[in-house]
């Protein structure tokens, strides 16, 4: 490296800590479901905040009119919210530039998954809030565990519903604290029963579908792992450990097939998560799927793909190859990845074992070198 490369790296590392010194700090309550009390404890904590002279406003909260996080808002100042006229209808929502113009110490933005209004700054409130981290600002604000965007198959799987409205993982992972508001399931469901989170009218259909104990155990599970998982983050970060072997590289292998495609992106973004490490995606686009013998529908699948795998942190690779395991092992060393994530095939029998042939194929490059092979189910 020359003495000006140097410099000038030198340069960049300054400019960035100086970056990082203004952006706000960011705290998230996650709960397993709703009623679970994530904005009440929000609610508490400002009031705790503005007891200790702390310049506090009120972004966005839903209090849902329960009664006790209702009448925590007392006193407290609130940002108005701003008018949107949409297809003739007058709504509501937070109001980003009047947040950064009064440029409080701390301010809280409940509902952190919502999607904003058409015609919007931003598409979601999530990048409302990194607005507001960007602008110096500190944030608190509260998700479900259903509303992760990684966790989107296995929490359909649990409670047969697709949630839309979701919320990258990159989010969570620059939260400076993650807090789970945890409840046994006896005492959401009594809570639920007692009118504390739903109208009464709607009590019996929440008993009946999602309020189910088997359901919420299986969310609450997956909410304590989550949170979990971000502190042994947070600690690897900043307690430099020399027992770390190595530094994971994962690299997920995905064709046109979208739902298979889809899981094979999620759970390598789990792993790549847990571990705190780098990810990339690869798609070797095979002579028979040249874009103009690629039926349209493939296409959109793949683009929709790419997007999500982008949103969830990897780096999209996209290669022209007849020769499927040649790509994948040479990307993996060109890359130094660790371990390469495939799906399970679940084709006919005469394409699982040609498929099979590309798996024995890479499992033979593989051989003498130090890279992983996880087929995913």
């Amino acid at each position: 490296m020359s003495e000006a490369e140097e410099k000038e790296k030198n340069v960049e590392y300054f400019l960035e800590l100086i970056k990082k010194s203004k952006r706000g700090k960011f705290k998230v309550y996650i709960g397993m479901s709703a009623g679970v009390g994530k904005t009440f404890r929000m609610l508490q904590e400002v009031q705790t905040l503005v007891k200790n002279n702390i310049r506090v406003q009120i972004g966005f909260i839903e209090t849902h009119y329960r009664s006790e996080t209702h009448a925590l808002l007392e006193g407290l100042p609130i940002i108005p919210r701003k008018k949107v006229f949409y297809k003739g209808k007058e709504l509501e929502e937070m109001d980003v530039q009047a947040i950064i113009t009064a440029h409080p110490e701390v301010v809280i933005v409940d509902e952190l998954a919502h999607t904003n209004i058409p015609g919007s700054k931003n598409e979601k409130r999530w990048q409302d809030v990194v607005e507001l981290l960007e602008s110096g600002i500190n944030v608190i604000s509260a998700v479900n565990i259903q509303h992760i965007e990684s966790l989107a198959g296995e929490i359909q799987n649990i409670t047969g519903i697709a949630v839309q409205e979701r919320v990258p993982d990159k989010v969570l992972k620059m939260a400076d604290e993650v807090v789970n508001i945890d409840l046994t399931a006896d005492e959401l469901i009594n809570r639920l029963k007692e009118g504390k989170i739903y109208d009464a009218s709607k009590i019996e259909t929440a008993l009946k579908n999602f309020f189910q104990s088997e359901k919420i155990l299986q969310l609450r599970e997956l909410a304590l792992r989550e949170v979990a998982s971000q502190v042994e983050r947070k600690i690897e970060l900043e307690v430099l450990s020399p027992a770390r072997i190595r530094s994971e590289k994962f690299l997920a292998c995905i064709s046109s097939t979208d739902e298979s495609a889809k899981k094979v992106i999620r759970k390598t973004a789990r792993l790549a998560s847990y571990y705190n490490s780098q990810w990339k995606v690869l798609y070797v686009q095979t002579p028979h799927e040249d874009s103009d013998k690629i039926v349209l529908s493939k296409q959109r699948h793949l683009i929709n793909n790419f997007k999500l795998a982008t949103e969830l942190g990897a780096e999209i690779i996209q290669l022209k190859n007849k020769n499927i395991s040649k790509s994948v092992f040479d990307v993996a060393l060109q890359h130094k990845i660790t371990t390469i994530c495939i799906g399970k095939p679940q084709f006919s029998l005469m394409k699982s074992i040609l498929s099979n042939t590309i798996i024995d194929k890479l499992l033979i490059k593989l051989t003498g070198t130090d890279i992983d092979l996880i087929i995913l189910s």
